[in-house]
C-alpha cells in the first residue's frame, strides 16, 4: 500500500510541478491568456482529475507566436514550430505539447481574439481562467456534439457543478445558448440539479 501512496504522491507532486512551470512562464511571458477544461472546472466548482492542462491563449499582435513558443519551451514542453502552424489551419486550432519531464501534455487552444477572463491562483500563483459564462457555455457545445449522449456526462456534471458553487450570470449564458442552439440542454440540466 505505501509504494502505491507514494507513487500517487510522485504524480500529484509531478502534475503540480508542470503546472507551476507552465503558469511562471505564461505569466513572464505577457500572453494573453486563461485557463479552461478541467482546470477551470476545478477552480469554479468542483474538483476535477486530469492528464492535461489546457489553456487558451490570444494568437493576436505582434510577436504572440514567438512569445508561445519561448513560454513553452521555457516551461519544459517539446516545442514542435509546425504543431502551431497546423493548429492555425485547422478549424479546432488546437495544438498538443508533450512535457519534457512527465507524461503530461498541453492542449494550447489558438484564439484570434481578445480574450475575457477572470484573475484567479493556482499553487498560490496569480493566473486567469476562462469567465464561468464561457465555460458553461464551451460544456454545452461539448454536451451537445458528444455522441452518443450518455458519454457527455462529465460535462454534464461540470455544468451542475459550475452552476451549484460559482456565481454566474445565468441572463448571459442563456442569451448565448439560445444562439448557439444549446439552451434545451442548459434547461434540462437546470431541471436536474433542481
Amino acid at each position: 500500500m505505501r509504494r502505491i501512496c507514494e507513487g500517487e504522491a510522485a504524480g500529484l507532486d509531478s502534475f503540480k510541478g508542470f503546472l507551476k512551470r507552465i503558469v511562471e512562464s505564461l505569466n513572464a511571458s505577457g500572453l494573453d491568456y486563461m485557463f479552461t477544461g478541467a482546470l477551470a472546472v476545478s477552480y469554479y466548482g468542483r474538483a476535477r482529475t486530469t492528464v492535461d492542462v489546457d489553456v487558451i491563449v490570444a494568437a493576436v499582435g505582434r510577436g504572440w507566436r514567438e512569445r508561445l513558443i519561448s513560454a513553452l519551451q521555457k516551461a519544459g514542453l517539446i516545442v514542435e514550430e509546425k504543431k502551431l502552424g497546423d493548429a492555425l489551419k485547422s478549424s479546432y486550432f488546437i495544438a498538443t505539447f508533450k512535457d519534457s519531464k512527465s507524461p503530461l501534455t498541453l492542449d494550447v487552444i489558438l484564439s484570434k481574439e481578445k480574450l475575457a477572463k477572470r484573475h484567479g491562483k493556482i499553487l498560490g500563483l496569480q493566473t486567469y481562467y476562462q469567465t464561468p459564462e464561457d465555460l458553461v457555455l464551451a460544456k454545452l457545445r461539448m454536451i451537445r456534439a458528444t455522441v452518443p449522449r450518455e458519454r457527455a456526462i462529465k460535462d454534464v456534471e461540470d455544468v451542475k457543478a459550475i452552476l451549484k458553487f460559482t456565481r454566474v450570470n445565468l441572463a448571459v449564458v442563456k442569451r448565448k445558448a439560445v444562439k448557439e442552439g444549446t439552451l434545451e440542454i442548459l434547461e434540462g440540466i437546470m431541471t436536474q440539479e433542481g
